[in-house]
């Protein structure tokens, strides 16, 4: 489990959100329950991660980073994630 003392979700985030139907609930599922797909060690401020999880049969990836010192989240996008870049199983991405 991802565990978050806040979760902050950014004005991109939002509206990306938005525009694909997400809920606030259905993003905060994925960070607290989902798997990790990729880690980003080195993004700033924060690591980040590519998360992957199933809610209400969708198939949602969250990118999330988090600040160690005070366990805050920040929601990056979310996004339901295309058969065209992701093999089946929605962790591996299609060579090109």
């Amino acid at each position: 489990m991802f565990a978050c003392s806040s979760i902050i979700y950014t004005g991109h985030a939002l509206r990306r959100m938005f525009d694909r139907g997400l809920s606030e609930q259905e993003v905060s599922t994925v960070i607290q329950t989902g798997e990790i797909v990729k880690d980003y060690p080195d993004d700033s401020p924060y690591p980040s991660q590519l998360r992957l999880g199933w809610v209400n049969n969708k198939t949602i990836h969250v990118v999330v980073s988090k600040n160690a010192e005070n366990n805050s989240c920040y929601v990056i996008t979310a996004y339901y994630p295309s058969s065209e870049i992701w093999h089946e199983d929605f962790r591996t991405r299609r060579q090109k």
